[in-house]
C-alpha cells in the first residue's frame, strides 16, 4: 500500500512563492567552480559552445564547409553576446521589473508573500549576472573577442521602450518586461540543457534553469494578479505593450551578426543573405510562435484572451496560433 506523501513536498507551491528557495535555490548554492574545463581542447570535438538550435545559420552550406573550428568560433561569439546579454537583462531590466513590485510603484496591492519571493528573486537575478559574466570573460579571453561595449540590440530596444512611454505608465512597463522575459527564457535554457555543450556551460545553464523555472512560474503567477486589478485603460495600454515587447524579444541582432561573421571571414554576399533572411517576417513570427508559448499559456491562464480585441490582437500579429 501506497504511503501519502508529506504535505511539503507534495501540495503545490503556495501562490506568489519561490518554493524551497532558501534550500534549492540552485545558481545562489551551486558551489561548481565555473572555470573551463582542464580538457577543453578534447571536449570542442563534438562539444559545443552554444545551442546549434538556436543558430540556424549554422546550416548555411558555407559555413559548413568551412569546417568545426569556424563553427566553434560562431558559437564561442554567441555564447558571450548572450553571456553578457543576460548579465545586463538581469541587472537593469529583470531586477528594475522586480523593483517595480518590492517598492510598490504599481499603485495596485501587493500581497506580502510576492513581495518577499520579488526580494528573493531580486537576489538569484544578481547570482546568475556574475556567473554569467565569469564565463563570458573567459571565453572571451580564449578567442580574443573584443566588441562587447555596446549593449545588444534588445537591451537597446527594450529600454527605448521605456525611454518613451509616459512617466505614468513606466512601472507598468518595467514589470511586463520582466513577466515576458522571464516566462520566455526558462524555455531558451530547456532548450540547451539537451544538448552537448562544453561541461562547463552546461552546469551553469542547468543551474540557471532550475532557478528560471521558478521564476517564470512567479511571473506568470503575479501577472495574472496584476492584471485582475488593472482597469480597462491600462489592460488596453498593457495588451499593446506586450505585442510589442514579443516582437522586441525575437529581433535579430544583425549589427553585432555581422561583426560575428566578419571574425571568421565569411563571404561578405553570404552574411547579407543570412542576415536578410533572419528579417523575413515570416520567420520572426515563427520565431516568436516557438519560444513564447510559455509566456501566451501564462496570458491565457490570467483571462488575457477572453478579450477578443487581444486574441485578434495577437493573432493578426502572427504571434499565436488560431
Amino acid at each position: 500500500m501506497n504511503k501519502p506523501c508529506p504535505q511539503k513536498t507534495c501540495a503545490s507551491p503556495a501562490p506568489y512563492t519561490l518554493a524551497g528557495w532558501d534550500t534549492n535555490a540552485s545558481v545562489r548554492l551551486d558551489r561548481t567552480p565555473y572555470a573551463l574545463p582542464a580538457d577543453l581542447e578534447p571536449q570542442l570535438g563534438d562539444r559545443h559552445w552554444f545551442v546549434p538550435a538556436f543558430m540556424p545559420y549554422l546550416d548555411h552550406p558555407e559555413i559548413v564547409q568551412a569546417g568545426t573550428s569556424v563553427v566553434r568560433r560562431l558559437e564561442a561569439n554567441q555564447l558571450v553576446y548572450f553571456l553578457d546579454y543576460t548579465t545586463v537583462l538581469e541587472h537593469k531590466l529583470v531586477n528594475r521589473a522586480v523593483e517595480t513590485l518590492i517598492h510598490n510603484e504599481l499603485g495596485l496591492h501587493v500581497p506580502l508573500a510576492m513581495k518577499n519571493a520579488a526580494l528573493q528573486l531580486y537576489t538569484d537575478e544578481g547570482y546568475h549576472a556574475l556567473f554569467s559574466n565569469q564565463i563570458a570573460e573567459q571565453v572571451a579571453e580564449l578567442y580574443g573577442i573584443n566588441n562587447r561595449s555596446r549593449p545588444a540590440h534588445r537591451i537597446q530596444r527594450l529600454q527605448h521602450q521605456i525611454d518613451i512611454c509616459r512617466p505614468a505608465d513606466r512601472a507598468l512597463h518595467w514589470f511586463l518586461i520582466g513577466f515576458v522575459s522571464e516566462t520566455i527564457i526558462a524555455k531558451e535554457l530547456l532548450g540547451a540543457i539537451h544538448v552537448p555543450l562544453v561541461s562547463t556551460v552546461l552546469d551553469m545553464f542547468k543551474s540557471h534553469l532550475g532557478d528560471e523555472a521558478r521564476h517564470s512560474r512567479y511571473f506568470s503567477e503575479v501577472f495574472a494578479h496584476v492584471w485582475s486589478l488593472l482597469d480597462d485603460v491600462q489592460r488596453a495600454k498593457a495588451a499593446t505593450q506586450l505585442l510589442t515587447l514579443l516582437g522586441i524579444f525575437f529581433e535579430s541582432d544583425t549589427r553585432w551578426l555581422k561583426e560575428s561573421f566578419a571574425s571568421v571571414d565569411l563571404n561578405p554576399t553570404t552574411i547579407e543573405q543570412i542576415c536578410i533572411q533572419l528579417q523575413q517576417p515570416a520567420v520572426h513570427q515563427q520565431r516568436v510562435r516557438a519560444g513564447a508559448r510559455a509566456t501566451v499559456l501564462a496570458l491565457a491562464n490570467a483571462g488575457f484572451f477572453t478579450l477578443e480585441h487581444n486574441r485578434r490582437l495577437f493573432l493578426s500579429a502572427g504571434f499565436m496560433d488560431a
